[in-house]
C-alpha cells in the first residue's frame, strides 16, 4: 500500500473519530487503551484513542510463512525429520529491556517516567507511552486543567467505589433534594463534615458546592 494511501485512511479514520458521540468514543477509548473514561472532551479522547492506535500501527508485521516444497523438489531432495530437542522445543524469550517485566511492573515503570498513573494493562501501549516519555516526545507530570481565569490548576482524581445499590440509594437521596448533580453533592457533603469536624478553613474551600455549616 503506497504512502498516500496510507495517509488518506489515516486521515479518514480521525474525521470518523471526531464525528462519533461520546458513548462511541468512549467504547472506542476503552477498546484502543484499555481503559475506562467517561470523559466530555472529545479532542482529549481522540488524542488518546489516535495514540493507542498508532502504536498497533507501528508492530512489525507477522513474517510471512516459509514456501512449501513442490512435490518434485521434494522427491529430489528428501529433508530428513529434525530431532526433537528441549531448545527446540521452548519457545523464543521475548527480546528488550521490557520483555521480562509484569503489567504491574510496567505500569509502576509508567509512573515513574510519564509522572502519572494509569489503569490501562495494553502491554504494548504502555512501553510505547514509556519510551515516548523518555524521548520527550509527550508531556510528563500531572495532568493539568485550566481554571475560569486562564490559570493552569492542578487536579487529584480521588477513587471511590460504592456498591451499586448504595450508590443508586445515595443518587435517589441527593436528586431528591434538588442538587444539581453528583459532584456537587460530595463537595458539599464534604464540606459539611469537615466544618462538623472543626476544620473551618477547609470546609471553606468546598463553600462554592453549597452550606458547609455544622
Amino acid at each position: 500500500m503506497s504512502t498516500k494511501t496510507k495517509t488518506t485512511k489515516a486521515k479518514s479514520k480521525k474525521e470518523n473519530l471526531a464525528a462519533l458521540g461520546l458513548p462511541a468514543l468512549w467504547e472506542r477509548f476503552k477498546e484502543a487503551t484499555g481503559e475506562t473514561t467517561k470523559s466530555p472532551n472529545k479532542k482529549f479522547l481522540v488524542r488518546r484513542i489516535e495514540e493507542a492506535l498508532a502504536v498497533r500501527a507501528v508492530e512489525p508485521a507477522p513474517a510471512d510463512e516459509p514456501q512449501r516444497p513442490t512435490r518434485t523438489s521434494a522427491r529430489a531432495t528428501p529433508v530428513p525429520e529434525p530431532e526433537t530437542t528441549l531448545t527446540e522445543s521452548t519457545p523464543p524469550k521475548p527480546r528488550g529491556r521490557f520483555a521480562s517485566m509484569t503489567i504491574e511492573e510496567l505500569q509502576t515503570k509508567y509512573l515513574d517516567v510519564v509522572g502519572r498513573s494509569t489503569g490501562s494493562d495494553d502491554r504494548r501501549y504502555l512501553i510505547w507511552k514509556i519510551r515516548e516519555a523518555e524521548k520527550g516526545r509527550i508531556n510528563v507530570g500531572p495532568r493539568k486543567t485550566r481554571a475560569r481565569e486562564g490559570e493552569p490548576l492542578d487536579v487529584k482524581i480521588l477513587p471511590l467505589r460504592l456498591e451499586a445499590d448504595v450508590a443508586d440509594k445515595m443518587d435517589e437521596a441527593w436528586r431528591a433534594k434538588g442538587i444539581k448533580n453528583r459532584m456537587e453533592f460530595f463537595r458539599g457533603a464534604i464540606g459539611h463534615y469537615l466544618a462538623h469536624l472543626g476544620a473551618r478553613d477547609a470546609a471553606a474551600l468546598f463553600t462554592n458546592a453549597g452550606t458547609t455549616g455544622a
